[in-house]
């Protein structure tokens, strides 16, 4: 089991986050989470929204680091990648 964690990049609620993927499904990505305790509300289509204050601490359960352009690559490869809805065309992004 592989799972993937960008560094905490992105603006959010006053705070910085990073985000949490697998390359093999969302059962491994849920099964990491619910080990490491991040609750399920954190998961956002096709990622864990995880705060910069947890990013250590998740690294050190095993989740390998990568920049943010490694985490979109991986999800695509995977098959795993949602985009977005917008509102205004109902078409994914």
């Amino acid at each position: 089991m592989t799972i993937y964690i960008d560094p905490p990049n992105w603006p959010g609620h006053g705070r910085m986050w990073s985000h949490l993927v697998s390359d093999v499904s969302y059962d491994e990505l849920h099964a990491f989470a619910d080990r490491v305790g991040v609750p399920r509300r954190a998961f956002e289509r096709d990622h864990y929204d995880i705060p910069s204050h947890r990013y250590a601490e998740v690294v050190a359960a095993g989740a390998v680091e990568v920049d943010s352009r490694a985490v979109v690559r991986l999800l695509h490869a995977a098959g795993l990648r949602r985009r977005k809805r917008t509102e205004t065309d109902g078409i994914s992004r």
